[in-house]
């Protein structure tokens, strides 16, 4: 499976999340070989939950598929740029590239106001993939706000 096909995967997450009033976000954690590995979509509301967020979500799931919180050469593929919680968490797994949809100018930590993936201060770095089916992701998420103002 390649970028765009697991963006579609994470997409469909994504919308999943709707049907119980969570914010549209999907993540997917993929082996090296392009096969899924781990699939979730943000759960705060439901949940009363501040950390379930979709990466923290399917990077748990991962871990437990794979018996190791080592997630060496997996990637995340995510449709909003990974905050600095879920940056972190993919950072403490190890993984090997992080792919993200829409950039996230408020809170995104691997490129736009932060970039905790590539800091060589850290022990371990990852690779970014930004703007991956962008407009996809954005829309997903700016009609879901524009659903709360009644907009």
């Amino acid at each position: 499976m390649d970028d765009e096909e697991a963006m579609g995967v994470a997409l469909d997450e994504a919308r999943a999340a709707l049907g119980h009033g969570d914010v549209p976000i999907g993540a997917v954690v993929l082996a090296a070989d392009g096969t899924v590995v781990a699939r979730r979509h943000n759960e705060r509301e439901r949940r009363a939950d501040p950390t379930a967020h979709a990466e923290v979500l399917a990077l748990r799931d991962a871990a437990e598929a794979t018996g190791s919180w080592r997630l060496t050469g997996m990637i995340l593929v995510v449709t909003l740029e990974p905050c600095p919680m879920c940056a972190g968490a993919a950072w403490s797994a190890q993984v090997g590239r992080v792919v993200f949809g829409a950039a996230d100018l408020k809170a995104g930590a691997t490129g736009s106001l932060y970039n905790i993936a590539v800091d060589q201060r850290l022990n371990h770095t990852s690779d970014v993939r930004a703007g991956v089916r962008a407009d996809e992701c954005a829309a997903l998420l700016t009609d879901f706000f524009a659903g709360l103002r009644g907009a």
